[in-house]
């Protein structure tokens, strides 16, 4: 797989919206997403993301469960780590959707960095009644397979030591695609309005059985 197809890396600001609706401790489920361009809808139509998707799903339900994108392009695991305790404070989430890191590999941050960011995240999350839904990434082989490989694992060692529910690759299907080019903007980078539906189906089997 090919560096361009990876991982979507923009570094452009902006936050995609999601429902304002904040959830009291005994009101109904809330999911939080805390991502970077992959959740924030970069050069998308807003409502084409693949958490615009997950938040129409949910809203058609019968319980019409609300869902809050606090995703930003460009992110990095210490600037969710930093926001995280507001908006577990805002929002009170039932559910918290992780999806960070991408971010510290091209900007060739320390894995022990970006793992120590992502499990302070797990703690804040899990001290405040949230469940988390850790969303793994994977980076390009000319990054060195030795590095390659401690990237993914690094996910799946804090899923496991954590107890926590993961999704290996978000863009499983696409970005490791033969055709992958068919699922990405012109940039070659972040992931079109047609991939997204397969985003989304990557993340639905971890992610429902926490809505419960």
């Amino acid at each position: 797989m090919q560096r361009r197809h990876c991982i979507a890396l923009g570094l452009a600001l902006g936050i995609a919206g999601g429902s304002a609706l904040a959830a009291s401790p005994r009101g109904p489920v809330l999911v939080l997403v805390l991502g970077d361009s992959l959740s924030a809808e970069y050069g998308l139509a807003r409502g084409k993301g693949w958490v615009s998707l997950l938040q129409q799903r949910l809203q058609a339900g019968k319980e019409r469960l609300p869902v809050v994108n606090a995703s930003v392009s460009g992110e990095t695991t210490a600037g969710g780590r930093s926001r995280l305790p507001a908006l577990l404070a805002q929002h009170k989430p039932s559910v918290l959707v992780l999806e960070l890191g991408g971010n510290d590999a091209l900007r060739g941050l320390a894995l022990q960095s970006t793992q120590g960011n992502l499990q302070a995240m797990v703690k804040a999350a899990q001290e405040a009644g949230t469940k988390v839904l850790l969303v793994g990434m994977q980076v390009p082989p000319n990054y060195g397979s030795a590095y390659t490989q401690q990237f993914a694992d690094l996910f799946a060692q804090l899923a496991a030591k954590e107890k926590l529910p993961l999704v290996p690759f978000l863009l499983s299907g696409i970005g490791d695609a033969r055709d992958s080019e068919q699922w990405f903007q012109p940039d070659r980078i972040h992931p079109n309005a047609k991939a997204q539906p397969h985003m989304l189906e990557n993340v639905w089997p971890r992610l429902k059985p926490l809505l419960k």
